[in-house]
């Protein structure tokens, strides 16, 4: 059975920490792997023959190749990579193991321990920008951009109540 490629697969730049990195990106989020680990079979500017070059794996379902190519790169927050989370404890326990070794960023974003950026947004979050109401969702807006991690709860309480509509009705 042919296996269906996925089209693009983003390629992470890393200075010899490319398996490290993966393995701990794998441990983080569900339906993940390590897929395949090429060593490198001379010596390259990277790294002496017998080296992890590249290791290939599986995010949340999604493909990527971590690179062992150097120093002479670095990540930086033009690239960043966004988590869904259902639920506050889903966000803390990403948030502590990603921002251990790294820096705390504002509006839910962190560099890790390599410099790669995250961002660790509630979907609540979403659904709060999305509301009909204008107000609530700019509430919910200025809530998040005061915050470093994101709280669910803040959000909410800073959206203030739904406001139900009544339907109009029309008088015949």
């Amino acid at each position: 059975m042919k296996t269906r490629q996925q089209k693009i697969i983003p390629c992470l730049w890393f200075n010899g920490q490319a398996e490290k990195a993966a393995r701990f990106y794998v441990s983080l989020l569900p339906s993940s792997r390590i897929d395949k680990i090429f060593r490198s079979p001379s010596d390259t500017p990277s790294g002496k023959a017998g080296t992890v070059l590249t290791v290939e794996f599986t995010l949340a379902g999604q493909r990527y190749l971590g690179l062992n190519g150097g120093p002479q790169y670095k990540f930086t927050e033009a690239i960043s990579f966004q988590i869904f989370c259902q639920t506050q404890p889903e966000i803390d326990r990403l948030w502590a193991a990603l921002k251990r070794g790294g820096k705390v960023l504002a509006c839910g974003w962190l560099k890790d321990r390599w410099g790669l950026t995250w961002q660790i947004v509630p979907t609540r979050l979403t659904e709060l920008l999305a509301d009909p109401d204008r107000a609530r969702a700019r509430r919910a807006m200025e809530a998040m951009m005061d915050m470093e991690k994101l709280d669910i709860a803040t959000l909410e309480r800073a959206a203030g109540p739904a406001v139900r509509r009544a339907r109009a009705r029309s008088k015949r």
